[in-house]
């Protein structure tokens, strides 16, 4: 081809400067567009100078021929990209078996150095289809293995291929000495305890990592102790993985615990991966004493920290304490915004009797105060907004007047802007059609409005009162009983009491429906000239002569053994609205029939007994 590219530029089609890279790209095949990405160079046409290339998405595209030299920057077909487009077989059965292999021909690719996320880039998803993570894990234990890579510490660091090997052991305990700092060396001693079985000779290597970190925990203890904490786990780690006895004058992490810095200074300054360990040392360190350390950490401290002090509460069987201190911390709005943060990602059946209204209450002080404050972090209320079901969730145990009471609270609430209250409200409109007329200040059209007796609109709100006054808060507490019981796949009594949630929840959401809509009445104006709600008819069967006498009261009035009759009920909608001496077609069990109307007189309730003398 360089022949015929110089006779181009003999004719001053194309410049002499672009005849190595034309070559370069007619001879390679491939090519990669700084916009469009790898391409395919398909044919080489010298009458017109031009190539015809293969983009992904853009096939078949024409290039002038000084045009391409200037863009295109020529792939090997050695490259990785290049042997994607031409065997990608071969590659898969590769990342299969030989790992690699195919880690060589990517930093071949990247000139013998990538990053991981170059690496994973090329590889996912057209080689490695599935569980990248596994794959790399395995492939890095190999890499450090085979002593001609570089793998780094850091992720943003290069991996890099070298010609000539150096151990394991060797480059591990030299970047160890290099290091700097307490923090750093900790980072490679990590790396050494998680590939001691890979090591030479472990117990020469561990014994000089735990004499340098004894002495810089000595140096540390007071001035950065959280620091020394963690150095004192991973040197016991590594003594306890290769039987090696306590050095003389170790600081241990009693030493720390009784030191002159707090228990919250030291919880504040842990790696978060580290936070059980801290608890679960400092529960040793003060048997007596520790959970009320925990507990009154609880909220000064981090939902993270709140969520790991939960546990090893839990674990030491220290639940009610936990659930006390919530429930004051709550009902006193002294709640941190990070605790509350915690309860409402935690959402465990276990506080199932204390996660209600007030713990939404809870939180709009708690958000409001750290406004106040001048406090930035939002997380607790992205957290509100993000999660969709949690708002409904928290107000759905609480009776109409408080769920309103929540919502005015919610429209004054400086902590939200209107667009995210428009959210908000529309997620409790949306359960709670009721409490639209109180957002909008218009009243509701109830288009489907219940007429309904004073006497059952009583009962229906007795009902509704016990429901949410008690049962359901009854219902709550089993559960977090029922939950503390362990497994929950015998557990019959979480299973029942679930089950009777969500009967209760499902009862209490049709009194809410029914009772928004009643609208109570003595029937006191109700009319005779024709069939209407409040009147008694009397009707005499067209075929058998035989009559009947039918009172017709409220939606939720029905005796039929009495004549009483709801007006939503088949026979009261058949007979509203007609006049004495009328027929009346009704269905029955029998089937249809027809009434005459014989009278309409207006219903008198019944007098209330006398009282006894």
């Amino acid at each position: 081809m360089r022949e015929e590219f110089e006779k181009l530029a003999l004719a001053g089609k194309i410049n002499n400067k672009d005849v190595d890279a034309l070559v370069q790209l007619a001879q390679g095949g491939y090519c990669m567009h700084r916009s469009w990405g790898f391409g395919r160079i398909t044919t080489v046409d010298a009458v017109f100078a031009r190539f015809t290339i293969d983009f992904q998405g853009k096939t078949g595209h024409s290039m002038d021929l000084s045009f391409a030299a200037e863009s295109l920057k020529p792939i090997a077909k050695d490259h990785i990209l290049a042997r994607k487009a031409s065997d990608i077989n071969s590659l898969r059965q590769m990342a299969a078996l030989h790992h690699l292999d195919l880690i060589k021909v990517v930093l071949a690719s990247f000139d013998g150095s990538a990053t991981v996320d170059q690496i994973q880039k090329v590889l996912v998803p057209d080689i490695i289809a599935s569980d990248w993570k596994k794959w790399w894990e395995v492939a890095k234990r190999e890499m450090k293995k085979d002593g001609h890579f570089l793998v780094p510490l850091k992720k943003n660091e290069p991996v890099v291929m070298r010609e000539q090997t150096i151990s394991l052991q060797d480059r591990l305990m030299g970047e160890f000495r290099l290091a700097k700092g307490l923090k750093a060396k900790l980072v490679v001693a990590s790396e050494i305890h998680k590939s001691l079985d890979d090591l030479t000779d472990r117990k020469t290597a561990v014994t000089e990592v735990i004499t340098q970190l004894n002495a810089d925990i000595q140096t540390h203890q007071r001035t950065m102790a959280s620091l020394a904490l963690e150095a004192i786990f991973l040197r016991d780690d590594l003594a306890q993985a290769c039987s090696l006895p306590p050095q003389a004058g170790e600081v241990t992490s009693k030493d720390i615990w009784s030191g002159e810095n707090s228990f919250q200074s030291i919880m504040e300054g842990m790696t978060a991966s580290k936070y059980r360990r801290a608890l679960q040392s400092y529960q040793e360190a003060h048997p007596a004493s520790w959970h009320e350390s925990l507990l009154a950490l609880l909220n000064l401290s981090s939902a993270k920290l709140c969520s790991e002090c939960a546990v090893v509460l839990l674990q030491a069987g220290k639940l009610q304490e936990l659930k006390d201190t919530l429930t004051r911390l709550i009902s006193q709005h002294m709640a941190s915004s990070e605790t509350l943060l915690w309860l409402a990602k935690e959402r465990s059946d276990t506080f199932a009797d204390i996660l209600g209204p007030e713990v939404f209450r809870a939180m709009l002080t708690a958000m409001e105060r750290d406004q106040f404050n001048e406090i930035r972090s939002n997380r607790l209320r992205d957290f509100i907004l993000d999660d969709a079901t949690l708002l409904v969730e928290l107000i759905g145990s609480a009776d109409m007047e408080i769920i309103k009471d929540l919502t005015r609270a919610l429209q004054l609430s400086p902590s939200f802007d209107d667009m995210d209250k428009r959210s908000l409200l529309a997620r409790i409109v949306k359960n709670y059609p009721s409490i639209q007329s109180l957002i909008t200040g218009e009243a509701s059209k109830q288009d489907t409005g219940l007429v309904v007796s004073w006497t059952s609109l009583e009962r229906r709100k007795a009902e509704y009162e016990e429901l949410v006054k008690k049962k359901i808060p009854a219902n709550s507490k089993d559960i977090a009983i029922a939950r503390s019981y362990g497994d929950l796949r015998e557990n019959h009594e979480y299973k029942s009491a679930k089950e009777m949630q969500k009967m209760l929840m499902r009862r209490k959401g049709e009194l809410e429906s029914q009772l928004v809509r009643a609208r109570g009445t003595d029937f006191a104006n109700a009319k005779a000239d024709e069939v209407s709600i409040g009147t008694v008819i009397k009707v005499t069967d067209s075929e058998s002569g035989s009559s009947e006498t039918f009172t017709l009261l409220g939606a939720w009035d029905s005796e039929p053994d009495q004549g009483i009759i709801s007006y939503l009920s088949p026979v009261g909608q058949a007979l509203m609205g007609h006049k004495q001496g009328e027929e009346v077609e009704i269905e029955t069990e029998g089937g249809k029939r027809k009434y005459r109307v014989d009278s309409i007189e207006l219903w008198k309730a019944p007098e209330a007994a006398a009282p006894a003398a």
